[in-house]
């Protein structure tokens, strides 16, 4: 019987101990990574290279920037999606399209089983077994750290006996690049009162003068940056790099863990934070207050069910198709100033910009309607709080 195994590798400790260790009891181990920004081709080569280290049989590294916005950043950027108003869900988005990249592999190759490194503590068991279970329940699930209850210092001794010491303990914080934000755990994190120190952040403080960028949407996606049109995932890319010079986008999330334990993660998102408030702003003119607030809670929920791991319950297609439908007249451009650590909205322009001057002036003048139109519409307008007032105090 076949014993082929893919593991969902990213060359950190754990899979690199769940490849070391399947390889020792027999399984073919193919190697995957999935590819969701955030690595350049000398990092995806290194891990390339420490994959077969680790005793894999071969190794792939898919690309998935493009799905990964088409499939889920899009809608986030849609429904302007934070989690507790903080949080762009970097890494929480991502970990569907891998999971779902991976299992889609391992059929290709008629792999029986897939393995990941995930403890028993964490969100991405529920994402990764949700994903793998639901599109393949015929492949096995193995999960070596969650099943054995492994720390990182076994993990550590077990590489090093088995000949493989690779400084596993100079890395003080846990980074997790992707294209949609980039997440810091370190000790601090670990606890409710401390922040991360500023050497934490992978980007650092190197611009101090305030630059303007413009953004440019068309029917809500990011379609150009300071005039110059791009697919809007290489935008958020070139608009990463820009901010990112600016220390823009730390902070430091508190959530709900779907395994019901609160949990706290650094991040930095310039891109996505920057990208969320000026699209927002741009819906607040171009869309009505109905749109707006029936948005604003659907994204909550669509947000709240993508971090939970149900990308593939229908009723997200039903949410995607709404946010799709509200997006039909937001477009225009955006313009932000960028400086230390954090940046303004300066305005918007669009032909659908509904802030228009000829229907008059909030608080200054009106053209639609005459004063005594204004003086009924406020009388029956509050009617029911006058009624409700009326007759609860002759009772």
């Amino acid at each position: 019987m076949s014993k082929k195994l893919v593991i969902a590798y990213s060359g950190g400790l754990d899979t690199s101990y769940c490849a070391v260790s399947l390889s020792k009891v027999g399984y073919d181990v193919h190697a995957v990574s999935v590819n969701t920004g955030g690595f350049t081709q000398e990092e995806i080569k290194t891990i390339e290279s420490n994959a077969y280290k680790m005793g894999v049989s071969t190794y792939k590294n898919i690309d998935a920037i493009a799905s990964y916005y088409d499939k889920v950043i899009k809608y986030l950027i849609f429904g302007n999606v934070l989690k507790n108003n903080t949080y762009p869900l970097s890494v929480s988005a991502e970990r569907i399209i891998q999971a779902i990249e991976i299992v889609q592999y391992a059929k290709s190759i008629d792999a029986k089983y897939i393995a990941h490194g995930s403890t028993g503590a964490g969100n991405d068991q529920v994402r990764f077994d949700m994903i793998f279970q639901t599109l393949a329940p015929e492949i096995e699930i193995i999960t070596p750290i969650r099943d054995g209850k492994l720390t990182r210092q076994q993990e550590i001794d077990y590489l090093v006996v088995n000949g493989i010491d690779m400084s596993w303990n100079k890395a003080k914080y846990s980074v997790n690049k992707g294209l949609w934000g980039t997440s810091v755990g370190g000790e601090e994190t670990l606890t409710s009162e401390k922040p991360l120190p500023e050497s934490a952040y992978p980007s650092q403080l190197k611009h101090t003068d305030p630059e303007k960028v413009v953004l440019t949407f068309s029917e809500g996606e990011l379609v150009a940056l300071n005039g110059v049109e791009n697919n809007p995932e290489v935008n958020i890319e070139v608009l990463n790099n820009l901010a990112s010079a600016y220390a823009i986008g730390r902070d430091i999330h508190v959530g709900d863990t779907i395994v019901g334990i609160k949990g706290r993660v650094g991040f930095e998102a310039a891109a996505a934070l920057i990208i969320i408030k000026a699209h927002h702003l741009l819906e607040k003119h171009t869309l009505t207050k109905w749109q707006l607030q029936h948005k604003d809670y659907l994204s909550n929920f669509y947000g709240m069910h993508l971090h939970e791991g149900q990308y593939l319950d229908p009723v997200m297609r039903d949410m995607e198709a709404f946010l799709q439908s509200s997006q039909d007249k937001v477009s225009g451009d955006v313009t932000v100033t960028l400086k230390p650590y954090h940046f303004t909205l300066d305005g918007i322009k669009s032909k659908h910009d509904l802030m228009s001057a000829k229907f008059g002036s909030y608080g200054e003048e009106n053209k639609g309607w005459t004063a005594d139109e204004a003086k009924g519409f406020i009388k029956i307008f509050g009617n029911q709080n006058k009624i409700y007032q009326q007759v609860n105090s002759e009772s």
